[in-house]
């Protein structure tokens, strides 16, 4: 089975030794991905930002995604991301597990990590 590595360049790959994406087993598996801003709404649309980058230098696109897991370390702050989350999915939404844990740090209101099905 032919694995590939795809880094992002982010500080933290280096640091805990990860790479951002891994396409194997017919899969693009992309690691949990927090995003920059004041509140979980701006970290919501930031994440997915960094995710569709991991995923297009994959070959693949949100459309591609099977499965979606989200980490909040507060459930209640998971709603007002459900707009994002539609617009960003569409007509091909993912199944989904939602996550309510701490995360790295206090300042990341949510993580996001997505499967998608790799390019023939």
């Amino acid at each position: 089975m032919r694995i590939t590595r795809i880094p992002s360049g982010g500080e933290f790959e280096q640091k805990v030794g990860y790479v951002r994406t891994v396409v194997a087993g017919g899969f693009v598996h992309v690691a949990g991905t927090v995003g920059q801003g004041d509140g979980v709404v701006e970290q919501c649309h930031s994440a997915l930002s960094i995710i569709r980058t991991a995923l297009e230098k994959a070959g693949a696109s949100f459309a591609d995604v099977v499965r979606v897991t989200y980490i909040l370390p507060d459930r209640h702050e998971f709603e007002p991301c459900w707009p994002i989350l539609r617009e960003t999915f569409g007509d091909n939404p993912p199944v989904t597990t939602m996550i309510e844990c701490g995360l790295i740090d206090p300042k990341y209101r949510i993580e996001i990590e997505v499967t998608a099905l790799a390019p023939d």
